[in-house]
């Protein structure tokens, strides 16, 4: 049998480069053979520290697109040879939660990079992922910038369940790939968007994707009054977005809003991690405080449409190419806050 190199994570900093056989479709199923995979900061996180949902050892990367390289039996929407691009993961459909409209928070959702890598000659799509959140990848259309679905997904699900209005003021901190996702489609909405990162090339980026105010936090001694001074009398924002993972950041982000103002706690924290919150602040301010988790099939929807009508563009998001076997630089560099993202070949 064929074999292919895949990343595996075996604990923090210990990422290998192993050799398996390349997956065989089951009956539903679809094998790709990535052209792309792009970085991200919980793949940095998950190196760095391990992923909270998954137990090492566990195959790494969940944003790549390529050609269809072999289908199960009864697969009628692709074929061999088909660019495509797939998110990676989809909801039961049939559970208490799904059946609430809450398909994020499925019971039995089929997450596709608990089992397959992303960084990885082959990718294995299960069935259930074929049928609702796989596409054909239009001629126009890169391999780069179709691996954006993922994340894009999840940015916007996240802004969806934000209630922004024209002429809003809103915070984003964090200016990683997802933050900057945020600045582009609250801008988007209309809002007045204040963005917060200590990296002047991410804030930088900010600006192009239509921030109207930035903070770089390393320059300043408070970042609440910071952001709060950018508002109207200094009253706080309508809404603050956290796109860090870092629980400090979630309590500085609930003290930038204004009363009745709005919190989403979008970043993933480390397991364990909790916040602290003034509960004078919560009740007499009307604070309202929501945490959003991953996508559902209705967004990732979304999310292709607007790729195709660049909302968001790979030139802007996807900087340095690496080989497999050099992953690690490629997540380093990442991490270092100079690059938005890199992308990783295969030919």
């Amino acid at each position: 049998m064929s074999k292919m190199k895949r990343a595996v994570v075996y604990g923090p900093e210990d990422l290998r480069i192993e050799e398996i056989d390349i997956p065989v479709p089951g009956p539903g199923d679809v094998v790709i053979k990535n052209e792309i995979s792009l970085t991200c900061g919980t793949d940095v996180k998950s190196y760095k520290r391990g992923y909270p949902l998954m137990t090492p050892p566990f195959p790494l990367g969940h944003e790549s697109s390529g050609t269809v390289y072999a289908v199960g039996e009864n697969v009628t929407k692709f074929k061999v040879g088909d660019r495509v691009v797939s998110h990676n993961s989809a909801p039961c459909n049939e559970c208490y939660y799904c059946k609430k409209g809450l398909h994020s928070m499925c019971e039995d959702l089929t997450l596709n990079n608990k089992n397959n890598s992303a960084f990885a000659q082959y990718l294995l799509i299960p069935e259930r992922i074929v049928n609702q959140n796989m596409f054909h990848i239009p001629d126009e259309m890169s391999y780069k910038q179709a691996a954006l679905l993922e994340p894009f997904a999840c940015a916007v699900y996240g802004t969806a369940n934000v209630p922004v209005e024209q002429g809003d003021y809103v915070v984003v901190n964090g200016c990683g790939p997802i933050g900057l996702m945020f600045v582009r489609l609250l801008y988007l909405k209309g809002a007045r968007v204040i963005a917060c990162d200590m990296s002047e090339t991410r804030l930088e980026m900010a600006k192009k994707l239509g921030a109207y105010d930035l903070v770089n936090i390393s320059k300043v001694d408070d970042q609440i009054e910071a952001v709060k001074a950018l508002t109207p009398n200094s009253r706080g924002v309508d809404v603050a977005v956290e796109a860090t993972g870092l629980a400090k950041v979630w309590e500085l982000a609930i003290q930038m809003a204004r009363p009745g103002g709005f919190v989403l706690c979008f970043g993933g924290t480390k397991a364990g991690d909790t916040v602290t919150i003034d509960t004078k602040l919560l009740h007499y301010s009307q604070i309202t405080i929501k945490g959003v988790f991953h996508t559902t099939p209705l967004y990732v929807n979304q999310a292709f449409e607007l790729l195709k009508m660049h909302v968001i563009d790979e030139k802007d998001f996807v900087q340095n190419e690496y080989k497999l076997d050099d992953i690690e630089k490629a997540l380093i560099e990442h991490s270092k806050g100079g690059v938005i993202k890199n992308f990783i070949t295969y030919n």
